[in-house]
């Protein structure tokens, strides 16, 4: 049987955790995936990359104040280490990833 992670046991863990807050409606978003593909292929196992689709999940986009998709947000250990709405560019979200983390 297959356990279900939450997003708090996601963000919670020891691996960073770059979340792209997205929605299906929106254009931009649509840039995102081969850019967070680029990073996986540079940053590997050392983040976890996860999309959240904020019309399906809208509680957690509310308690977390996500008004404009893309957001793209870095956790470590459940704290919030960065957040930026608009798209970004993977060298970008590489330089952060390894700025606000181990």
């Amino acid at each position: 049987m297959a356990t279900t992670e939450t997003f708090g046991s996601i963000i919670n863990g020891d691996t960073p955790v770059l979340v792209d807050f997205f929605a299906e409606w929106c254009g931009p978003c649509k840039m995102m995936p081969p850019i967070l593909q680029q990073v996986h292929a540079q940053l590997g196992d050392k983040v976890r990359i996860i999309k959240i689709d904020v019309d399906r999940n809208q509680q957690l986009a509310s308690e977390l104040n996500v008004s404009s998709v893309p957001t793209i947000a870095l956790f470590h250990k459940g704290e919030i280490k960065w957040r930026q709405p608009g798209v970004q560019p993977a060298n970008v979200l590489v330089e952060i990833i390894k700025k606000h983390t181990p």
